[in-house]
């Protein structure tokens, strides 16, 4: 899901939340992307939560991007916070919870 953050917030333009099905995916997803912006010459983006696999955020300036499990997705729900809701497939994880 994308979300713009024009005239809400000065700390990026648009967010980008996403889920993977396991700590494995998501570490493998943030990766990639990573990989991506570099081949993009954005090289100045920094990443968090690696390591751990649970939620990573890739802050690349002027996009933020969450890469997610379902359940930490649900339980944050960053949507929410910025007036928009989880896309129906991520409600059943916050049933599994």
């Amino acid at each position: 899901m994308i979300i713009s953050l024009e005239n809400k917030s000065t700390i990026a333009d648009f967010m980008m939340v996403a889920s993977g099905t396991s700590e494995r995916q998501v570490g493998a997803m943030a990766e990639h992307l990573m990989e991506k912006l570099k081949a993009a010459g954005i090289r100045m983006a920094h990443v968090e939560g690696a390591a751990q696999g649970d939620w990573v955020l890739i802050d690349a300036g002027d996009v933020i991007v969450h890469l997610f499990r379902p359940e930490i997705r649900a339980l944050y729900n960053l949507e929410k916070l910025w007036g928009r809701e989880l896309p129906a497939s991520e409600h059943a994880a916050e049933l599994i919870a």
